[in-house]
């Protein structure tokens, strides 16, 4: 029986069994409720529509109704480190060991509010990624940070840093100029050992036989927090994450995966697996097309629970049929007294970032980290 064949078979007794915790440390439940957001729109954001589309998905509950009305936060850890278990079974193990991050600072510019600089560290040893480092002017020693994901365009991380394509996508500059620290890296299908695309995918296979393409994702994600942790002007306890499209699907399963995320913003991602091109080899491969797979994203999302966490959508990859996926979740918020830290906003504008969403995710992340 090979590995994925043995892992296909015991997921469902995986489920009953507890499992040894990840190398990432686990997400605990907060010691004092976190405060009500300083914002008008979040009933708005936690209440669906009276009628959802009729395509939107019925999702198995992460943890039954009844189970979970007798759960503590405790309880709720051990079933949350099964549902990491279950996942890193599927995706592959995040390494143990980090290696030397090896950064180096390639160029910098002086920008009006901010310096920006393009730099190179490694993800794993010998292999660099390339990102831009945007770091405000003004003269404070400890700045929030943000890992800032680029969107599918061949300018890559030109785009969050302000360098090419619409000024709506430049999401790190306007993170900088809000005060924030936001590193840009490039995802790996741009660039894996000098290679792109299918041949950067088939090169992860022979890196990494166990690893699926988003665990890739997610180790390349947790060495951009590392980078940032390595800077003396960050501050490690306020950091996030935000992305569009494939930044947004990039945002969610590294905030699932590294608990040093304090807030997430997922535009336009795609929550549900069947919302877009999940299969892909470079996210999760065609298993996940199989009637038999028993994983789902609600899964992913509640391992972010109880930090805060805002879906954007515009009738996209995201929109109304989004809904049941925060609507399976918010009961686990509500157990970690974290009610106020989940919600989602459709601007019904396309597969797009408009100004409405980028006020809505700014206020979002400056009232988490702030």
């Amino acid at each position: 029986m090979s590995n994925r064949t043995a892992l296909g078979a015991g997921l469902s007794v995986l489920v009953s069994l507890i499992v040894p915790k990840s190398v990432v440390p686990e997400a605990t439940p907060l010691e004092k409720p976190l405060p009500s957001p300083a914002f008008p729109w979040l009933a708005e954001a936690q209440t669906p529509p009276e009628h959802l589309p009729a395509g939107a998905p019925r999702l198995s509950p992460v943890v039954p109704p009844q189970t979970l009305a007798q759960m503590s936060p405790g309880d709720w850890n051990e079933h949350r480190r099964r549902i990491e278990r279950l996942w890193t079974e599927y995706l592959g193990d995040i390494p143990a060991k980090r290696p030397p991050l090896n950064s180096r600072v390639l160029d910098a510019e002086q920008a009006p509010s901010f310096l920006r600089q393009r730099i190179t560290y490694e993800a794993e040893a010998g292999v660099p990624v390339e990102a831009y480092l945007l770091v405000p002017r003004e003269g404070k020693r400890s700045f929030p940070a943000v890992v800032v994901f680029h969107s599918t365009v061949d300018y890559t991380i030109r785009q969050p840093a302000g360098l090419e394509g619409p000024a709506d996508k430049h999401i790190g500059v306007h993170l900088a100029e809000r005060g924030y620290v936001a590193l840009c890296p490039q995802n790996y299908i741009w660039d894996y050992g000098g290679l792109k695309w299918m041949d950067a995918v088939a090169k992860v296979k022979r890196d990494h036989p166990d690893w699926k393409g988003m665990m890739k994702m997610i180790w390349d994600g947790i060495r951009a927090v590392d980078y940032l942790c390595s800077l003396d002007y960050v501050d490690k306890e306020r950091i996030g994450c935000i992305g569009h499209s494939l930044g947004g699907k990039e945002a969610l399963f590294l905030a699932a995966f590294d608990p040093r995320i304090k807030v997430t913003v997922s535009s336009e991602g795609g929550i549900g697996l069947t919302f877009s091109n999940w299969e892909a080899e470079w996210y999760l491969g065609p298993d996940i097309r199989k009637p038999s797979f028993p994983l789902d994203n609600n899964q992913v999302l509640a391992l972010i629970a109880p930090r805060p966490f805002l879906l954007l959508g515009g009738d996209s990859a995201d929109g109304d049929k989004s809904w049941p996926y925060l609507l399976s979740v918010k009961p686990i918020y509500d157990l970690l007294e974290a009610s106020d830290a989940i919600a989602f906003f459709n601007h019904k504008q396309g597969h797009a970032y408009p100004p409405e969403a980028q006020k809505r995710a700014y206020e979002w992340i400056d009232h988490w980290l702030k």
